[in-house]
């Protein structure tokens, strides 16, 4: 998939690279709480992954939510 500029253009050579630090946190998130290995995690797709993310981000997000009330 092709993002376009501001100006509505494609870019031109394709897309452009998702950066490395936060395919880093991403793979890191989810080896640590999934317990799955980096390397199943840096060859799932993009996608997939971001996906993975959110839904270990709000399962957190309902049990922390969850832990406050309970506590008063």
């Amino acid at each position: 998939m092709l993002d376009p500029d501001r100006r509505g253009h494609l870019a031109p050579g394709g897309i452009v690279g998702y950066p490395l630090e936060r395919i880093h946190e991403e793979v890191a998130y989810l080896a640590y709480y999934l317990h799955w290995q980096p390397e199943a995690l840096l060859t799932m797709e993009h996608g997939d992954r971001r996906l993975w993310v959110a839904e270990v981000a709000d399962i957190h997000r309902r049990a922390g939510s969850q832990a406050n009330e309970a506590q008063g």
